[in-house]
């Protein structure tokens, strides 16, 4: 299960809708993260744009709600604008609005991402069988470690690239972790925490979606490590 609204519009195409949010973390004084708001809308794009893209969105706009105040506005379009340039998407529109007449005494930040999708594109059920591998690609981390281990996170510019593989089925890890994630993507198969062994922890958050679930075949194995290189982790499952 995809976080995403799929709603077809013309016959043809769909409109893929992903959004995001966080709170407490920011520039203010009883933010529990301290982060300037540049990262704060960077990570919270990266969230929403790569369930669009997992979804097969193509992204054109994005809408931002700022809680922050007006003096953050500026440093939100600029982490926004650096996830854009990372995925390399033009013509890409932003438009939103600030909360102007009170202030909160913590941070806010409310993002959603549109994108088009062909109808035909949109995906299917998905089963588990002997000849499916999961892979974690990128590490579970919230909080100040985002910061303090980013060279663990995966890019954006890598979950595009994985985007284009065909064949590899893609879900972004959100802050319910790796386990959870897993749970919602075969119509024929849950698992439990002792029917996974990875050398990431499956039931971390993975907060701004730091990694995510690649999907393949046997087959696909050395075609996925080879793109995801440092950052692949696999995840076997126990037969019972």
């Amino acid at each position: 299960m995809r976080d995403v609204l799929i709603i077809p519009f013309n016959g043809v195409e769909s409109l893929v809708i992903a959004s995001d949010n966080s709170g407490g973390i920011g520039l203010k004084e009883m933010d529990e993260v301290q982060v300037p708001y540049e990262t704060v809308a960077y990570y919270s794009f990266r969230v929403a744009v790569m369930e669009c893209m997992a979804a097969r969105g193509k992204p054109f706009a994005v809408t931002v709600q700022n809680f922050s105040g007006e003096h953050a506005w500026n440093a939100l379009m600029d982490g926004i604008n650096r996830g854009i340039e990372e995925l390399g998407l033009e013509g890409f529109q932003i438009n939103g609005s600030t909360e102007s007449n009170f202030s909160l005494v913590q941070s806010a930040t409310g993002l959603t991402v549109l994108g088009k999708v062909k109808t035909d594109a949109v995906g299917h059920s998905l089963k588990f069988s002997d000849e499916t591998v999961v892979a974690v690609i990128g590490k579970p981390l919230v909080g100040n470690e985002v910061v303090e281990s980013e060279a663990e996170v995966a890019p954006i510019s890598l979950f595009k690239q994985f985007c284009l593989l065909e064949d590899v089925f893609l879900l972004p890890v959100g802050s319910k972790g790796v386990l959870y994630e897993m749970n919602q993507l075969f119509v024929n198969r849950t698992f439990g925490e002792t029917e996974i062994v990875a050398d990431v922890d499956v039931k971390k958050s993975s907060g701004p979606s730091t990694c995510f679930l690649a999907v393949f075949g046997r087959e696909k194995k050395e075609e996925v490590m080879a793109a995801a290189g440092p950052y692949f982790h696999k995840v076997e499952v126990i037969k019972c």
